[in-house]
């Protein structure tokens, strides 16, 4: 038997189709049902039953995967501890997070770990879906919001807390609001809002749960968007109040200017999500730690203040 063939089958298992894994494997898929086809003419079984758009494995199969993922775990467990003895750990991490936390939260993150492990290559895909992380072959991601049930394990980051700004132009030109209910008379900019113009802003202050009717002159899916609104005196919206985020109001943005600063959104969770908690190589584990780290560390300094 092919140990490169059973690699191949496990790796199929997973994805869930051989185009997904001839895409994670970076292979051709007709390699992949070659190799495929070759190891159940070797083992003289069928193991998996193909149709249009899914596999299916089949009784021998599932026996198969079930002692060939074990055994492969194990074989990747002892060549990755033997190398990590030796060398500085090396390869790549792919990781996917959203957009607007990928770049005003991530990227700081990611540039010093690239200074830190040399030989560590980071695939960073930012994008608002939530993608498969093993059919699409990631090894972590960090998502914002309450989780859907899955098999994936979670490590709580915190929570994103979102204040509200406004360049100095507009607050000359509109005024400073005083309380909450002043928000309703001014221009107002909201993220992901329905849209319907009228909206409810929630803000949690020192007195509590506050509601306030405003209206939502645009909405948009992009903080980064909003920011650069906000800058351009559009009006008043939400931008994060991490610690080393660009919206706190001693960042080194001048033009920006918090808003009710004893006010915030009552923010939403931060996990960092990964495929499996069994065998993780090391190169994917300190990312794990550096990302965990410094997350938590940001979001603690986030002060609603």
């Amino acid at each position: 038997m092919d140990l490169n063939q059973l690699a191949l089958f496990v790796r199929v298992v997973e994805a869930g189709s051989f185009t997904a894994a001839a895409v994670r494997l970076d292979l051709p898929k007709s390699s992949v049902s070659r190799g495929i086809a070759a190891l159940e003419q070797d083992l003289n079984v069928r193991l998996l039953q193909r149709t249009t758009r899914t596999l299916h494995l089949t009784d021998a199969g599932q026996s198969l995967y079930q002692v060939a993922s074990h055994a492969l775990e194990e074989i990747e467990r002892a060549t990755t501890c033997a190398g990590e003895l030796q060398d500085l750990p090396r390869g790549k991490v792919r990781m996917t997070a959203p957009e607007d936390v990928g770049r005003l939260l991530i990227a700081p993150i990611m540039a010093r770990f690239m200074q830190q492990y040399p030989d560590i290559d980071l695939d960073v895909v930012l994008t608002p879906r939530n993608v498969d992380l093993v059919q699409e072959g990631f090894d972590l991601a960090v998502r914002v919001g309450r989780l859907a049930d899955s098999s994936l394990v979670a490590r709580p980051l915190g929570v994103l807390r979102i204040g509200l700004f406004a360049s100095p132009d507009y607050l000359q030109k509109q005024g400073m609001p005083q309380a909450v209910r002043d928000l309703g008379h001014h221009n107002c900019l909201d993220f992901r809002g329905t849209g319907r113009g009228e909206t409810q802003w929630r803000l949690v202050g020192p007195d509590g749960l506050k509601t306030v009717a405003v209206r939502a002159r645009l909405n948009a899916d992009s903080l980064s968007y909003l920011e650069t609104l906000i800058a351009s005196s559009a009006g008043i919206g939400p931008l994060p109040l991490y610690a080393g985020g660009v919206a706190r109001a001693n960042a080194p943005l001048p033009r920006l200017v918090r808003v009710l600063p004893e006010y915030a959104t009552s923010g939403e969770p931060l996990h960092l999500v990964t495929p499996t908690a069994r065998f993780i190589p090391k190169r994917v584990r300190l990312l794990i730690d550096m990302l965990t780290e410094a997350i938590r560390r940001e979001l603690d300094g986030s002060d609603p203040a």
